[in-house]
């Protein structure tokens, strides 16, 4: 069965996160859904690329979905945790412990409802007071529990590749991050 991720992109999105973890899913076979919380398709990253999504959160059916995951980039994590739609469907998720991911700015989406008691976490510099109840790394990528979180622009491939674990798994991880020639 392939499972369905969906990435998340409100305004201010950061876009090297965004369009990577896409890509690097796509690669993976994996089936992508890219998806608006603006009432609108076209969605503006943080230095202005834009970026057409492929659904708005309203028409997503979430219990096709695998795993959620929140790009970073400001202000575009601030707009998704400024989104009750979206938060209302991550803590559905976590109580059924279902997968979460977010990198960047993104976790302090987590942090604020509480995800991240007893777990942990890393997120871009200057974010950790928002990751309420976290042991706090400064590792690439940390996997704890059904939360994946990643730190910033430099680590959105890494990130994609656990990402490609979770979903399917290491040796298609391991192919892709080969295909990609990364090191």
């Amino acid at each position: 069965m392939n499972k369905k991720i969906a990435v998340h992109l409100a305004d201010g999105f950061e876009e090297i996160e965004a369009v990577s973890i896409i890509d690097v899913l796509r690669r993976a076979d994996i089936e992508v859904i890219v998806v608006s919380v603006t009432g609108k398709t076209e969605v503006t990253g943080a230095h202005s690329l834009k970026v057409m999504a492929d659904t708005l959160f309203e028409k997503v059916n979430y219990d096709e979905i695998f795993m959620i995951v929140l790009t970073g980039g400001m202000p575009g994590a601030s707009n998704l945790d400024a989104h009750a739609g979206l938060k209302a469907q991550i803590m559905k998720f976590n109580a059924e412990n279902k997968k979460l991911a977010a990198i960047c700015a993104a976790p302090l989406v987590y942090g604020n409802l509480g995800i991240l008691k007893g777990k942990q976490a890393v997120c871009y510099p200057g974010f950790e007071h928002y990751l309420h109840g976290a042991e706090v790394l400064t590792i690439p990528v940390v996997d704890s529990g059904n939360v994946l979180t990643g730190r910033g622009p430099g680590t959105a491939i890494p990130f994609a590749l656990k990402i490609v674990e979770k979903a399917v798994s290491a040796e298609k991880a391991e192919l892709v991050s080969h295909q990609m020639l990364v090191e």
